[in-house]
């Protein structure tokens, strides 16, 4: 049903996530993340409200597994919740509750965590922190992304995928990088990783014009002198 990613920047210090599912919109439920905070996705049967709560958790001081523990304790329908986190220390953590569907895992490294359920393989976790530590001297969202398609070439869902998101949040409030290929029928990763590439080389110049618009570059559409 699900797979993700959620990672952070040890040089940079940013955060951000990388998902895919069959469903319909990914990016509008499952994945989160606040700068200068952490990474959380939240999935398999997804309650949307725990990545907010498990983000005002970490910003507390909790750790990604404290941060967990403090919210699916006595909580009703835990068991049929997938979550991770990664803190603002690069520590990682994750919860599947007893109704996680399908073959599914985990993997918990420094810096990133993977999860997935209805899987092809078990092991697609594990590719997938493999993949995002490969790639070290990349920025944050090309890590991730390549994770999630290190992860799709190894087997990804037992169905096929149709939405995908990928984001970071560095020093603003704001997404540094907020795209999402909310449904696609042949291959929403392949879709996400052209907004990407359009996306990369204009990143720095929507970050200026919010910061300081008189520092900006020219918008570079018609009227624009």
């Amino acid at each position: 049903m699900t797979f993700s990613i959620a990672g952070r920047c040890a040089k940079s210090g940013a955060f951000g996530v990388a998902i895919t599912t069959s469903s319909i919109a990914v990016g509008a439920r499952c994945p989160h993340a606040r700068a200068g905070v952490g990474a959380v996705a939240t999935q398999n049967v997804t309650d949307p409200n725990l990545g907010p709560l498990l983000l005002d958790k970490l910003s507390q001081g909790l750790s990604a597994s404290g941060a967990i523990h403090s919210i699916i304790q006595d909580r009703p329908h835990a068991e049929y919740r997938q979550l991770t986190a990664v803190d603002r220390y690069g520590n990682s953590a994750s919860f599947s509750g007893k109704h996680i569907l399908g073959t599914h895992g985990v993997s918990e490294e420094r810096d990133c965590v993977a999860a997935g359920n209805l899987l092809k393989s078990g092991d697609l976790p594990r590719i997938m922190t493999a993949a995002f530590a490969a790639h070290a001297d990349q920025h944050l969202a090309e890590r991730l992304l390549r994770a999630l398609e290190a992860g799709l070439a190894s087997g990804g869902e037992e169905g096929p995928v149709h939405s995908a998101a990928l984001i970071v949040h560095h020093t603003e409030a704001f997404p540094l990088v907020s795209l999402r290929v909310d449904w696609d029928d042949h291959n929403p990763i392949a879709t996400l990783r052209r907004l990407w590439e359009d996306y990369r080389p204009q990143m720095g110049a929507y970050l200026q014009r919010a910061i300081d618009p008189t520092q900006a570059p020219s918008y570079g559409v018609p009227g624009d002198p």
